[in-house]
């Protein structure tokens, strides 16, 4: 309640005191009414015309009240009640003319049964003996109530507000449901609308974090850690909303199903952090601009993207020969993650080529602000290229550094399985070995088909370090439960060395892959993807504590990076791009000058529908080349530049 709803209704109280002065000393000639009800018009009854020249404080005081805002705004109406002994003569027909008794008149006694209709509070009258009747208390239990009824309505726009954002960019779904004596909100949002509202609003606030963090290293780069400092903060802020609002989803989705209120509550939830998220780098967008002043600072920010536009340009013909050479010698999924990626990063290249050509036009016109639009679209495309590139040398290392570990991995295996079946001779196959005794021959049958792959030449060193690691962890863990050894932690940590090496490369993997095509990639790609990278972090904290731990927290984060890669794959193939590859003759989306590929990168900025995923036919490309590209903010400033906004 503010301040001024607070002194308008002390005032009230005040008014209500003073006509109660009189009613207490002069209630013994009063004539008694019956018990009325509330009238609809007017808000003051006084039938016994004891608030005399009072009445006219009183209204003032009122109307004090009523001029509050309205979303502030209490009813309050004031009674003025002459209290009696009894209401003899209430049930006689005619109006009622019966006089109050005095003290030491106790009155006739009414013959009728009583009617419950005319019950009276105890709390009116405190003392029938001396004739002393407190009337305050009425006029406190009024006011006390417009007070909570006043709270309580306050409470529950708050709480709408707070877990909702009504009104906003994802439709603001109100859980519904109004209590008794409460006018009926709006009905509540359908759950199934809900669900599609929070995974748009998980895409659109994840792209907005991940387009604010390109354009922060820029920002970083040229003006130093200190000057980007408020800004680092916001991204930060903003990665910890999405980064829960995420964990909600991965919940959400798992094995164990939630019942519909629950399910509310926590989409509703997610709503609300993507809402604060937004919030946070909107707020810093223009700030941001003053920090980086494009449009001023124009002629220095084109000679970096070109000075990294020729750089990259070189890359080409090395990161082409680095994925030939994987092709050559691994099998097709140990490349898998990584085929497009030269093809896309040329892609790139080719729009920040254009782009850059754009800006030099505009800026030989005068025309600062056309060209800053067109240096961020180059800058995007240029860090993408860089990522493309990095994610193909990336995968090299990791490739011949699991070459590297899979004889020690091989040969910890087979001498898990010599102690296996030490345990096993002479143990006759009863319930208690049948464990033990079905994980040695997995990892048997694991041995013997990574032995064979590796002899015919070709072969994917991640998936069989990891098919191998899985088995023997397996088997580690059947031989401690059978009390064969004690747990080992150098064991364990050796296990989850190797663990930790394939789910990095998977969740690298993932994580360029939905950064690139991320125009393209749904809620549950994404979702997948920030848990895997929760339960790496998870593991890398628990590992010198907990190697058991952290080791399973490892392999976890594998599993959901690679099913984030798989997912991402399927939204850019139903996204109408069945190689991953931009820019491709008769894509939807593709266009001159590497245009198909900066729309698929998420660099021009698109449409979404209904599940979540990018329209590759929506938001028409005006001016140059559309809507503009994407720049630090929420969703509700990141578009801003070539748009108007």
């Amino acid at each position: 309640m503010t301040r001024r709803a607070t002194r308008a209704l002390l005032s009230v109280l005040v008014a209500a005191w003073w006509l109660v002065v009189p009613g207490t000393h002069g209630a013994h000639s009063a004539p008694a009414d019956a018990p009325v009800a509330l009238p609809r018009e007017g808000r003051i009854t006084d039938r016994a015309g004891a608030g005399g020249e009072r009445h006219a404080v009183v209204v003032t005081a009122l109307d004090r009240l009523h001029d509050a805002p309205r979303s502030q705004r209490s009813q309050l109406c004031v009674i003025y009640v002459i209290c009696v002994r009894d209401f003899s003569g209430r049930y006689g027909p005619g109006p009622v003319t019966a006089a109050a008794p005095g003290p030491s008149d106790p009155g006739p006694a009414d013959p009728r049964p009583a009617d419950p209709d005319a019950a009276v509070t105890d709390a009116a009258v405190t003392d029938a003996t001396n004739g002393t009747y407190l009337i305050l208390p009425v006029a406190l239990v009024v006011g006390a109530g417009a007070v909570a009824a006043h709270a309580y309505t306050r409470r529950r726009r708050r709480a709408r507000t707070r877990t909702t954002p009504g009104g906003g960019r994802w439709g603001g779904a109100a859980s519904g449901g109004a209590g008794w004596g409460t006018p009926q909100g709006p009905p509540a949002t359908p759950l199934a609308e809900l669900d599609g509202q929070a995974r748009r609003a998980l895409v659109e606030t994840d792209d907005a974090v991940r387009t604010s963090q390109e354009e922060l290293g820029f920002a970083t780069a040229r003006f130093g850690e200190e000057a980007a400092k408020p800004f680092t903060g916001a991204v930060a802020y903003a990665q910890g909303e999405l980064t829960a609002a995420f964990r909600l989803l991965q919940q959400l989705d798992d094995a164990i199903p939630e019942d519909d209120a629950t399910r509310r509550a926590m989409l509703e939830e997610m709503l609300r952090r993507c809402a604060d998220a937004d919030a946070r780098l909107d707020a810093e967008a223009a700030g941001f601009d003053g920090l980086r002043a494009l449009e001023h600072t124009a002629p220095e920010a084109l000679a970096a993207v070109e000075t990294a536009y020729g750089e990259l340009s070189g890359r080409v013909a090395s990161a082409q020969a680095a994925l030939d050479t994987m092709r050559e010698r691994y099998t097709e999924s140990a490349a898998a993650p990584v085929s497009g990626a030269v093809e896309q990063a040329r892609e790139r290249l080719v729009f920040a080529a254009a782009a850059v050509d754009r800006a030099r036009h505009h800026l030989d016109r005068g025309d600062g602000s056309a060209a800053a639009v067109q240096i961020r679209a180059a800058e995007g495309a240029v860090d993408q290229a860089a990522r493309l590139f990095g994610a193909v040398d990336r995968r090299a290392r990791e490739l011949a550094e699991a070459v590297g570990g899979l004889a020690a991995a091989l040969a910890a295996t087979e001498a898990d399985l010599a102690d296996a079946h030490g345990l096993l001779q002479g143990t006759a196959p009863d319930p208690p070995t049948a464990d033990l005794r079905g994980r040695v021959g997995r990892a048997e049958s694991v041995l013997a088909d990574v032995r064979a792959a590796v002899g015919s030449g070709r072969y994917d060193p991640l998936d069989a370090l990891r098919r191998v690691e899985e088995a023997d962890t397996a088997l580690d863990r059947a031989l401690t439960g059978a009390g064969e050894r004690a747990p080992d932690d150098r064991r364990t940590r050796a296990l989850l060395e190797r663990a930790a090496l394939t789910a990095r490369s998977a969740s690298g993997a993932a994580g360029d892959y939905v950064t690139t095509h991320r125009g393209a990639v749904g809620a549950e790609a994404r979702t997948r993807l920030a848990e895997a990278r929760r339960r790496l972090d998870r593991a890398a904290t628990l590992a010198t504590g907990d190697p058991r731990s952290a080791l399973a927290e490892a392999q976890r984060a594998d599993a959901l990076a690679r099913r984030a890669q798989d997912l991402a794959e399927q939204d850019v193939r139903q996204y109408g791009n069945p190689d991953g590859l931009g820019g491709a003759a008769g894509d939807p989306g593709s266009g001159g000058g590497g245009l198909g590929g900066a729309v698929l990168g998420g660099i021009i900025l698109g449409g979404l529908v209904d599940d979540g995923r990018s329209d590759p036919g929506g938001g028409g490309f005006g001016g140059d080349f559309g809507g503009g590209p994407g720049s630090f903010g929420g969703s509700g400033t990141r578009g801003r530049l070539g748009s108007g906004r």
